[in-house]
C-alpha cells in the first residue's frame, strides 16, 4: 500500500504540497487529478523517493520512504516502475535496448534471460515487431507501449503513471487504457495515474481524487465521482470524452 500523510512540499518560493493526505490499496488503480501545478506529479516523485517531504510522511508498505539511503531506495524503485510523460526513451537505444536498461541496473540476468524477458513484455504491449527500431522512427502512442514495456520489465508491484496519453489521438488514448486496465487485472499491479482526462480516469481508475492547494479536496469511487456536485468533480469528470 502507498500511503502519503500530511505531506507538505515547497519547491523554491512556492508551496506545492500543503497537508497532502493519500491511501492507495494494493490491486488498485488510483487516479490523481486536479489544475495544473495543484502537485500531482510531484506526488509521484515522492513515491517514488525523487522528492523529499518537508513535513509528513510518505510510506509503502509500511516503509518510510524519506528516510531511505541510496541502497534501499534502490531496493524500492525495483518494485516499481514509472511511465514519464510521452514514454521518456532515449533516442539513440533501440526500443529493446531501451525496455531492457532497468534490467541491466537491477538485475543479474543473463543475455539470454534478459533478452527473452525483455521480448516477453514488449509483445504484451504489441511492441515486439518494432524491437530493433529506434524511438525516433515511432509514434508517439508506440513510444508509450514501449515506456509502460520499461516499466513493468522487473516485475513490479507498483506502476506510476504521469500523463499516460497526453497528446494521444482518441484511438491510440483508448489502446494505452485497455494496456493499464490489463496491467491491473492480470498482473496484479498496483497503480497510481496523474492525468487530465476524463476517459482515462473514468475507464482505468478504481477510485479518482481531485487535488486543490496541494491537497485532496475530493476522492471517491468512479460512480460517485462521476455523479458527485463538488464543483471539482464537475469541472474534470462532467462530461465529454477527454
Amino acid at each position: 500500500m502507498i500511503e502519503l500523510r500530511d505531506v507538505y512540499k515547497k519547491l523554491g518560493s512556492r508551496q506545492i504540497l500543503s497537508g497532502m493526505t493519500l491511501r492507495v490499496p494494493k490491486g488498485m488503480n488510483f487516479v490523481l487529478m486536479g489544475p495544473s501545478g495543484s502537485g500531482k506529479s510531484v506526488t509521484l516523485k515522492h513515491v517514488i523517493g525523487i522528492l523529499r517531504p518537508d513535513g509528513g510522511s510518505v510510506t509503502v508498505d509500511g516503509q518510510e520512504v524519506s528516510t531511505m539511503d541510496r541502497t534501499q531506495l534502490m531496493t524500492l524503485r525495483k518494485r516499481m516502475g514509472y511511465l514519464f510523460q510521452n514514454g521518456a526513451l532515449i533516442n539513440w537505444l533501440t526500443v529493446a535496448d531501451n525496455v531492457a536498461l532497468p534490467l541491466e541496473e537491477h538485475s543479474r540476468l543473463g543475455k539470454s534471460e534478459l533478452r527473452d524477458r525483455v521480448h516477453e513484455v514488449l509483445g504484451l504491449v504489441d511492441m515486439d515487431h518494432a524491437a530493433a527500431q529506434f524511438p525516433p522512427s515511432i509514434s508517439g502512442g508506440m513510444k508509450l507501449r514501449t515506456g509502460l514495456a520499461r516499466a513493468l520489465v522487473t516485475n513490479p508491484e507498483y506502476v506510476l503513471y504521469d500523463e499516460p496519453n497526453a497528446g494521444l489521438d482518441p484511438i491510440i488514448s483508448q489502446q494505452i487504457h485497455d494496456l493499464i486496465v490489463e496491467v491491473r487485472d492480470r498482473l496484479g499491479v498496483t497503480g497510481l495515474i496523474v492525468t487530465h482526462s476524463r476517459a482515462c480516469a473514468t475507464q482505468c481508475g478504481d477510485r479518482i481524487g481531485i487535488l486543490e492547494n496541494g491537497r485532496l479536496a475530493i476522492e471517491g469511487s468512479v460512480d460517485e465521482m462521476t455523479k458527485s456536485d463538488h464543483p471539482l468533480a464537475r469541472a474534470f469528470l462532467g462530461g465529454g470524452a477527454d
